[in-house]
């Protein structure tokens, strides 16, 4: 083989971008969105457990496993878009970490009885990142090593209790997952306040980071989808069922504009923690419009009774609650917050307000049809408000 076959291997086969090689204006690859792709499948089947079983011991159960979705989809994501590169190596790494979700999906079906092939599998993948992460770890500076070394112990750290949920009773294995999911959330403060601050290591955010989260929010929106489909499948479909179903989705569809038309495709600010907050605050959203997708069903399938099955009426008033308030907090971290203060202020705290009605209704527990009808109607305030000011503002500027 000749030295210029040599080199075109290598060009293949290239180490990771360092740390701080951030390509602002990268857009989203192809290879992402298969990646994205397939987390599609894995949402489902959290989702679908707990819409097949909706009670409270199913809610927490849902709560802490989709957290540690979560949690692999935000390393994958991050670890690409800081380290990745067009080339054989990173697409080889993107499509195993692919193989071992869709494993994960399998085995996040079967609930209970697949936790222990859970377990394991999601440390195999957090493995497979921790490689990645050492790798670029390698070519750090001093500065960004410290941070990273931290990172890749807490990667070790979460690893182990993985496996040792696996030789423990079933009734302690989501509490040692909900442990884990807590203490990753506060180890990330812990990194972005302190580490990152003290090394003076500069947060520079991509516009395609930016996107994939936004482009996560879709995933779980089309669950919403999911859920009023099947709800639709499993009951009568006569008028009650199809308004219900169609008001059900439009809850939906208010839920992607509030989010997309206030915080989505936005950069958040990178000073001190604003950027970790940026990055938690979309777990809430993201499992809370899971969530309402899978109450959907409940919802749906009870559309002639009079009153809204307990437990999905206050999961779906939940959802929008926690969904609102969610959105009312990230609006705070944006980059845009400086230039359009008035606007974000007032509209976040009409959310608030507005989050705050939806607990009558999880008391009151209306119709099927009544309940998603005033839940729509809490999230076309909320943008109406938003959307007024931002044209009345708008045209000031003209002026």
């Amino acid at each position: 083989m000749s030295w210029r076959h040599m080199k075109g291997l290598r060009l293949l086969w290239q180490p990771p971008r360092p740390h701080g090689d951030v390509v602002e204006d990268r857009t989203v690859s192809f290879l992402e969105l298969f990646y994205d792709l397939v987390y599609v499948v894995l949402i489902a089947a959290v989702a679908h457990n707990l819409a097949g079983h909706m009670d409270w011991a199913s809610v927490g159960e849902f709560t802490i496993v989709f957290s540690l979705v979560w949690f692999a989809w935000l390393n994958g994501t991050t670890q690409y878009d800081l380290h990745g590169r067009e080339d054989i190596r990173t697409r080889t790494f993107t499509f195993v970490q692919m193989l071992l979700i869709a494993l994960l999906a399998v085995y996040a079906s079967e609930g209970e009885d697949g936790r222990d092939e859970f377990a394991i599998v999601y440390s195999i993948f957090l493995v497979v990142l921790a490689w990645l992460w050492l790798a670029a770890h390698r070519r750090s500076d001093e500065g960004y090593k410290q941070t990273s070394r931290f990172y890749l112990t807490l990667l070790f750290l979460v690893v182990v209790a993985m496996i040792s949920s696996v030789f423990i009773p079933p009734s302690a294995q989501l509490w040692l997952w909900g442990a884990t999911v807590l203490v990753w959330v506060c180890a990330g403060i812990f990194v972005m306040q302190w580490r990152v601050v003290r090394a003076e290591v500069s947060l520079v955010v991509s516009h395609s980071f930016v996107e994939r989260f936004g482009l996560f929010t879709i995933i779980v929106l089309g669950e919403v989808v999911v859920g009023v489909v099947d709800g639709v499948l499993g009951a009568a479909r006569n008028v009650g069922t199809i308004a219900t179903g169609m008001m059900a989705l439009m809850v939906g569809f208010g839920l992607w504009w509030n989010y997309f038309d206030l915080a989505g495709r936005r950069l958040p600010r990178g000073e001190r923690s604003t950027l970790h907050i940026w990055i938690v605050l979309h777990l809430p959203l993201t499992m809370t419009i899971a969530a309402a997708g899978a109450a959907m069903v409940a919802i749906i399938e009870h559309a002639g009774a009079p009153r809204s099955p307990q437990v999905a009426a206050w999961v779906l008033t939940g959802s929008v609650a926690v969904a609102l308030v969610s959105i009312a907090l990230l609006v705070r971290t944006l980059v845009d917050w400086a230039r359009y203060r008035q606007i974000y202020l007032v509209t976040s705290i009409l959310m608030v307000i507005l989050a705050t009605g939806t607990v009558p209704l999880g008391v009151w527990r209306p119709a099927p049809i009544t309940l998603v009808s005033m839940l729509l109607g809490l999230l076309t305030v909320s943008w109406f408000v938003a959307v007024f000011r931002w044209l009345r503002t708008e045209a000031g500027e003209e002026a």
